[in-house]
């Protein structure tokens, strides 16, 4: 049997930002992890962060749901998103320090369903940490730390 394809449309978006600076780090930036680099960055600081991006959705033998695509990582049943922190350097080098996992297979499957009819997933987070020196969100983001909802276009 042959697995049903579709292409989502994600939506990460962060509701708090950490700052610039974390421990003896001075220009602090987050970004969308491709395959193996950090791609669409943005400063620690900055006030809207968040990227759009598509991903490939299958599901097989009827109920399977498996992700795929140049910004997913993990095996199958254990899908995920990385958001990479990292020190940028004056040549503009990103050096990455600390990640954060977005989990797919947390998503509940009728927000896959309705997003998979031309709508987008979009998942809402914070992205400093709740406890210690509030520093970049370094976790696995599984709701509730994410708010997972389906919007229009």
């Amino acid at each position: 049997m042959s697995a049903e394809r579709t292409v989502l449309k994600l939506e990460l978006r962060d509701k708090h930002q950490p700052g610039r600076t974390f421990d003896a780090f001075e220009n602090v930036h987050i970004g969308l992890q491709r395959q193996k680099a950090a791609v669409d960055l943005f400063r620690g600081d900055a006030e809207n962060i968040g990227w759009v991006f598509e991903i490939e959705s299958t599901v097989s033998n009827g109920s399977e749901i498996d992700f795929r695509g140049p910004y997913v990582h993990g095996t199958p049943g254990e899908r995920f998103i990385y958001l990479s922190w990292g020190d940028v350097g004056a040549d503009g080098t990103f050096t990455m320090f600390r990640r954060a996992k977005v989990m797919l297979n947390a998503v509940e499957p009728r927000l896959l369903q309705m997003a998979s009819a031309g709508r987008t997933l979009s998942g809402s987070f914070s992205l400093t940490e709740a406890r210690g020196r509030g520093g970049p969100l370094c976790t696995t983001l599984r709701p509730p730390l994410i708010e997972w909802t389906v919007s229009l276009g």
